[in-house]
């Protein structure tokens, strides 16, 4: 058996977890939230032994990523800092999430139980892709839980810390990504590597990738997406589209209807790409799709789309809503119970909350540092659209086909600040992009200013030192 004797974790109205005692895999197998806890002497070290095996594979794969990925002098700089976030992960996995340091989280331990309980499945199914069709608590987390059930099964028991490498690296992927999208953006090369540091390091972004949570999917497959939309608005390849659609395939997995908000640039970037159509009518219709995909509903019935237009009238449905508000961080709004009303209000709560008088647990508060480093880049990412405007309107327009209907669709069902906080990551990310073109100096602004400078009387002079003066 995979599963010996587990501890039964309940996630608390606090944000913390209650455990108590669950005597067989049967009971992990009924109750969603199983998690083990204990196995027999001999199974425990081999699980052990497997668990450092996988985190050294992972370490030696982000290596290569890195090269295959970067030129040699980008690489050489971009590796340590790189590795360095993969090891700090696993030490806010050990010493901080998993040691109860800070009372955060709760869904980390579902997907090790559901991870649990896929591992169990394949012992007397066989292995193979599960869905919620096997095991209905899957519903949108099926790619990670099957990733993490996956390591579990190499390792012949629950394994957290290589799990929290495998997702470690897939936040390490996805700085790299980062880098490669802001250069894509025109971004120079010292704002990409900036902004590559930020996101290896922004606060939340490091705790939700650093044990056993589905964020660090979400993000890397939504920004990816968006990235390769971005490239498909400079020039299309067939092969830059084919990329796109495994990626597509695990965001339904992860976030269904993140599908849908990463599609619409992705149709975009092929329409630019191939055709003469001026920028204002391509805005217009934008406008127009982004209105139809806000407020369309039963259009297309028993498809793909319909199933993510009713996930999104579940999130918006005053009943989730409801029971959304009433955690911790819950915001109830006078709205009359529909999500439309007092748009304006939810739109400042889901951009800027939390604020930094908002009073709540240590990790809300803790979450302030974030709030920081996200109103500076929004600030940076205003002047970033600007450039773009006089630049690249069309890849700008691109960025902006996630980033504006993305944020209206979240304010529409915003209810818990801790929710959405979570939630915006891929628009922040993709947000900061614009902040990187902001930072980089504009080609030729650097001679200019030091041609002003010489004709400038008042300025001081440059007295070049010679070896004997320094």
């Amino acid at each position: 058996m995979i599963v010996g004797q587990s501890a039964l974790i309940k996630k608390s109205s606090q944000g913390g977890v209650i455990s108590g005692p669950c005597r067989s895999a049967e009971i992990a197998m009924e109750q969603p939230s199983a998690l083990a806890s204990s196995l027999p002497c001999y199974l425990y070290q081999k699980a052990a032994l497997m668990e450092y095996v996988i985190v050294a594979a992972a370490a030696v794969t982000l290596v290569l990523l890195v090269k295959a990925n970067l030129d040699v002098v980008t690489a050489r700089r971009v590796l340590p800092a790189l590795l360095a976030a993969f090891a700090v992960r696993l030490i806010v996995h050990t010493l901080v999430l998993r040691a109860g340091l800070i009372e955060y989280g709760g869904d980390n331990l579902a997907y090790e139980a559901k991870a649990m309980q896929i591992a169990n499945h394949w012992r007397f199914e066989g292995v193979s892709f599960v869905t919620s069709d096997e095991i209905a608590s899957l519903r949108s987390v099926a790619v990670p839980c099957n990733v993490f059930a996956l390591i579990i099964y190499l390792c012949g028991g629950p394994a957290p810390l290589a799990c929290t490498a495998v997702v470690a690296l897939l936040a390490c992927a996805l700085c790299v990504v980062i880098y490669r999208f802001a250069r894509l953006m025109g971004a120079d090369e010292r704002a990409a590597f900036r902004l590559m540091l930020l996101t290896a390091f922004m606060p939340a972004f490091l705790v939700h990738t650093s044990d056993m949570y589905k964020d660090g999917f979400n993000a890397f497959l939504v920004v990816s997406c968006v990235g390769i939309a971005a490239s498909l608005a400079k020039g299309f390849r067939m092969s830059r589209l084919l990329l796109a659609a495994p990626f597509l395939w695990c965001l339904w997995y992860v976030r269904p209807y993140m599908v849908f908000m990463c599609a619409i640039p992705l149709l975009f970037g092929v329409m630019i790409s191939r055709s003469n159509v001026s920028t204002r009518k391509l805005f217009t219709l934008s406008a127009l799709l982004a209105v139809a995909m806000l407020f369309s509903s039963g259009v297309l019935d028993d498809t793909p789309l319909d199933q993510m237009q009713q996930q999104l009238d579940n999130g918006q449905s005053e009943v989730v809503r409801r029971a959304n508000a009433d955690g911790g961080s819950g915001v109830t709004f006078d709205d009359g119970g529909s999500s439309w009303s007092a748009l304006g209000t939810k739109l400042v709560y889901t951009v800027l909350s939390p604020f930094l008088w908002t009073q709540g647990s240590l990790a809300l508060q803790l979450s302030k540092i974030d709030m920081v480093i996200w109103y500076f880049l929004l600030f940076y990412a205003a002047r970033g659209v600007s450039r773009l405007w006089h630049r690249s309107r069309r890849t700008l327009l691109v960025l902006l086909l996630f980033i504006v209907p993305g944020t209206i669709a979240y304010a529409t069902t915003m209810a818990n600040i801790g929710l959405i906080f979570r939630q915006r990551i891929p628009i922040v990310l993709v947000t900061s992009v614009l902040s990187a073109v902001a930072w980089s100096r504009i080609p030729g602004e650097r001679s200019q200013a030091l041609a002003s400078e010489a004709e400038d009387p008042a300025a001081p002079a440059r007295i070049p030192l010679s070896r004997s003066s320094r």
